[in-house]
């Protein structure tokens, strides 16, 4: 029970935050947007003492270690395989083309006679 208060509390702050963005409609743009973040940032750090948070955390963590251990390519890898992407769609793209330019051709020119 205690964590859907918290979790209520935190709704509560960002909502004030926004509310306070749109409450303070005639004073600078840099305050409004302040407004916002602190909401956020009260919000979060209710939120960040409750269980689930306490879980996301943890989840997060495992996620960093997770990334550590992927075999990210190279450098040269990376452009190589970017190039052969960028190769097969201008391909596709001119196969494309040429298909529609055909059937635009059969279709106008020889069955309908439209362009004479």
């Amino acid at each position: 029970m205690a964590d859907k208060l918290k979790f209520a509390a935190a709704l509560l702050l960002l909502a004030a935050g926004v509310a306070g963005f749109y409450l303070l409609g005639e004073q600078p743009m840099v305050l409004r947007v302040l407004s916002v973040l602190a909401g956020l940032a009260a919000g979060t750090a209710v939120a960040w003492f409750t269980e689930p948070g306490q879980r996301f955390l943890v989840f997060g963590q495992e996620g960093v270690v997770e990334v550590k251990k992927v075999s990210w390519p190279t450098r040269k890898e990376t452009l190589q395989t970017t190039g052969i992407i960028f190769g097969f769609v201008l391909i596709m793209a001119l196969v494309l083309y040429l298909a529609d330019k055909t059937v635009e051709w059969v279709i106008f020119d020889l069955v309908l006679g439209w362009r004479k």
